[in-house]
């Protein structure tokens, strides 16, 4: 067996890595070590948690020894796609370091450009940067990056996600070309390869795993959710949640929540505090000193559930992580493994579980062809297991609203022939009966003998809120409507008698 004694490692970095409480070498940094100190470039491929971060810091180190940098120049870069790596990064430096003397600086957003400016002013050896920080400093005039001779991008498949390619390729032509270049990550994307044959030189590529791929030690499990109601459905799935931590009981020593939104980090993390949950949020929109202060108290044992966006999803070394809650179904495939990966580090067990809802079921798909493995089901205890076709077989049989059920053909085709037909009823005929024509007759006499105004007729050829005459017929009014008092037209005989 390989132990860091055969990897031709200065004594005093040795001393540092056994004081660390390591003494067998991860096979990444197994084949990736020996390949740096002989000055090549590197490849190096390998699911998250296997220690990536010391293969190349070991070698830089060794490789820096000797040398003294000079001020605005510094003599190795590092880049990191989030800040929490970045700092994560200076932590290895930090105690792999502690018995040679390098200098260091990092640049990450939150921070005041000010501190930074002094450091890089004094010089330093390893410089450990966020692209957009490290391009803010270089346009200032601040920093200088031709004396680099060593080039890390780590969780490079991360930086393509997050859209920092562009700056990355800037970032190299600011570069020496003869500098040696270490391309790290748990995936290889067709555009993250694209930039390894663009600007590494025959490099030699250290694959220890086939790429996305989870850990043997993850146990995989994902419940799938139906909401009773559209509007519910959020509130529901806070209370699976809830329902899957009292499940695992006391395994569940500590965990990750990850959202796929920010909104939603702030929501779960409110929801779980609310119901007795020691939990709090972290993602981009938070200052840096908060997210740092929530970070080491979720790595010191005093904050138990750190709900997260994927910010906190890659690079990040928390080894005594118990379990993984995936809140939402990631949106790409590859952030899966890095989000499960928080988990069953350095030979530990773990567990991830992912709550998945209709919509999302094709995202399960995509990760299940990914990691060419289906992940088993679960069934929380009460629950019955989610069946698609079971809304829409409900549906069917419920009859709709305000609709009598549909009866055979058949059946409705014999009542129709049994039934006797019904007796016609005569129509109401709108002419009174004929004992009442002498009467109708001598009041239209009377009416037509208190008027000499025609009747007037509408469009319809009736009279305004009057009927028909006997002729079919309408006499004109004017003004008075059907019917005129019989006191004025008797005004008017007195008058024209008068």
């Amino acid at each position: 067996m390989t132990k860091f004694s055969d990897l031709a490692l200065s004594p005093k970095i040795l001393k540092a890595v056994e004081e660390a409480g390591y003494e067998t070498p991860t096979p990444i940094q197994e084949g990736a070590i020996p390949a740096a100190l002989q000055g090549r470039d590197v490849l190096g491929i390998a699911q998250t948690g296997t220690g990536k971060t010391a293969g190349f810091t070991l070698p830089m180190i060794h490789m820096l020894a000797r040398g003294r940098a000079r001020a605005r120049m510094p003599r190795s870069l590092v880049l990191c796609p989030t800040r929490e790596l970045a700092a994560q990064v200076a932590e290895n430096f930090d105690t792999y370091s502690k018995n040679v003397k390098l200098t260091k600086a990092l640049l990450i957003g939150g921070v005041s450009f000010k501190e930074q400016d002094q450091l890089i002013d004094r010089g330093v050896d390893v410089l450990i940067a966020t692209p957009g920080r490290l391009l803010d400093h270089f346009e200032r005039g601040k920093l200088l990056l031709t004396g680099i001779e060593i080039m890390v991008v780590d969780e490079a498949d991360r930086m393509l996600d997050m859209g920092f390619i562009p700056d990355i390729e800037r970032i190299f032509s600011l570069t020496p070309f003869t500098r040696q270049t270490l391309f790290f990550s748990a995936t290889m994307a067709p555009e993250i390869e694209r930039i390894t044959n663009t600007f590494l030189s025959n490099p030699e590529r250290v694959e220890v795993a086939r790429q996305a791929t989870a850990s043997e030690n993850i146990t995989q499990e994902v419940v799938m959710f139906r909401a009773s109601r559209r509007d519910r459905s959020a509130t529901e799935k806070r209370k699976i949640l809830r329902k899957l931590i009292e499940r695992e009981g006391d395994s569940c020593t500590n965990a990750i929540v990850f959202c796929n939104r920010k909104t939603d980090v702030d929501i779960v993390a409110k929801s779980l505090k609310k119901h007795g949950f020691d939990a709090a949020p972290i993602h981009g929109d938070l200052d840096q000193s908060q997210r740092t202060k929530t970070l080491d108290q979720f790595r010191d044992g005093g904050l138990r559930f750190l709900v997260a966006s994927d910010v906190a999803a890659r690079g990040l070394d928390i080894p005594a992580v118990s379990h993984v809650f995936n809140f939402d179904v990631p949106s790409h495939s590859e952030d899966y493994v890095h989000r499960i990966g928080r988990t069953g580090r350095a030979g530990r067990d773990g567990k991830a579980i992912m709550i998945c809802s209709g919509p999302d079921e094709k995202l399960l798909e995509q990760i299940e062809k990914l990691i060419a493995k289906e992940i088993p089901r679960a069934v929380l205890e009460g629950d019955a297991p989610a069946n698609p076709n079971e809304n829409n077989e409900a549906k069917s049989e419920k009859p709709r609203r305000g609709r009598r059920k549909a009866e055979p053909v058949e059946e409705t085709v014999e009542a129709s022939t049994q039934s006797e037909p019904k007796a016609e009823k005569p129509r109401r005929s709108r002419r009174k009966k004929t004992d009442d024509a002498p009467a109708e007759a001598a009041a239209s006499a009377q009416e037509a003998a208190n008027t000499d105004v025609p009747k007037e007729r509408d469009r319809g050829g009736r009279n305004r809120g009057g009927r028909r005459n006997e002729g079919g017929q309408q006499n004109k009014v004017v003004g008075m409507g059907d019917h005129m008092p019989s006191f004025i037209a008797m005004s008017f005989d007195e008058r024209r008698t008068g």
